[in-house]
């Protein structure tokens, strides 16, 4: 079977764009790793996307979502995409299972968490580091935990832990945050919450379990240590374009470069959402490129049968 589109991630992008291309009767397939969501689904509140005057549960908003898209006749399979090569007028993706053809591809595969690349992270990466607040939360109650980061993710799941554990250490490598202002002030107002500025993780030890960290001042390097039961990282995030290596034009950082129509390097690959470079990486933008691609993909598909391609 030759698809009209496929769509490599299942976040808000992706199902905005399975959404406005089976709307339009293209024959469209999405191929999402686990389940469709996207890091959405990990934020216990979403308060800027429009409509919801009191804010939304990311999980439940990705939920109808998916509902939605599913509506429409959106085909969503469980496979992790590894690869992509292009054959006559079609491409060819390779998942984990199989492979799929399609006339056009919409990559909107999104990121995930950096890693602070340090010793110990790997040894208790799920055993006591953590990359998601709403997942683990509740394994830290009463605890003393670190959170590392100072953007707007760093800081709500921060605020969020203090829901659960006794004391977090922010500990952040500049000496002011860069999270919105008002999440700036709830963290500072929280008494849980202490704040260790212009500072690094160096080492993380522990036995079963972490039991303590290195910290060391970015300014003088002078080193401290902290007695803690968990970590929380949220320092960035990396684009997942390793299957696109030279197969698309990607940035410095990795992120795939498009145009205004979310056209790529390659005709008939467009890309849409935090994949993208120069994205500004919010559910609402998100949704708006997965919509212009799918609109891009659709035209291309049409121009190509219009033009004797036999589907």
């Amino acid at each position: 079977m030759i698809y009209d589109i496929v769509i490599i991630g299942g976040g808000p992008a992706g199902l905005t764009a399975g959404i406005y291309a089976t709307r339009a009767l293209m024959k469209t397939l999405l191929l999402e790793k686990i389940a469709p969501g996207g890091l959405v689904i990990t934020t216990e509140k979403v308060e800027n996307y429009p409509g919801f005057a009191e804010g939304v549960n990311g999980y439940e908003l990705m939920e109808q979502m998916i509902k939605q898209a599913g509506k429409f006749g959106l085909e969503t399979i469980s496979e992790e995409a590894i690869g992509i090569s292009q054959k006559d007028k079609g491409f060819h993706i390779k998942t984990t299972l199989q492979d799929y053809q399609a006339l056009s591809v919409i990559i909107a595969s999104g990121t995930i968490y950096r890693n602070l690349g340090v010793e110990g992270e790997q040894t208790f990466t799920g055993r006591g580091i953590s990359y998601c607040a709403t997942c683990d939360a509740p394994l830290f109650r009463n605890k003393e935990v670190v959170v590392v980061g100072g953007g707007d993710a760093a800081i709500e799941e921060a605020l969020f832990l203090t829901k659960f554990v006794k004391k977090i250490y922010l500990v952040h490598r500049r000496d002011k945050l860069r999270a919105s202002a008002i999440l700036q002030e709830r963290a500072k107002q929280n008494p849980k919450i202490e704040f260790i500025w212009n500072s690094v993780i160096n080492r993380i030890y522990g036995k079963s379990k972490i039991e303590k960290v290195t910290i060391r001042n970015v300014l003088d390097n002078s080193e401290q240590e902290l007695n803690i039961d968990g970590i929380f990282v949220f320092i960035g995030f990396e684009p997942k374009t390793v299957f696109l290596k030279d197969f698309v034009e990607l940035d410095k950082e990795g992120y795939v470069v498009t145009d205004y129509e979310m056209k790529t390097s390659r005709s008939g690959i467009f890309a849409a959402g935090d994949v993208r470079s120069n994205a500004l990486r919010q559910i609402i933008t998100a949704c708006g490129d997965g919509a212009r691609a799918a609109v891009s993909s659709q035209h291309f598909v049409e121009n190509l049968k219009n033009t004797g391609y036999n589907h």
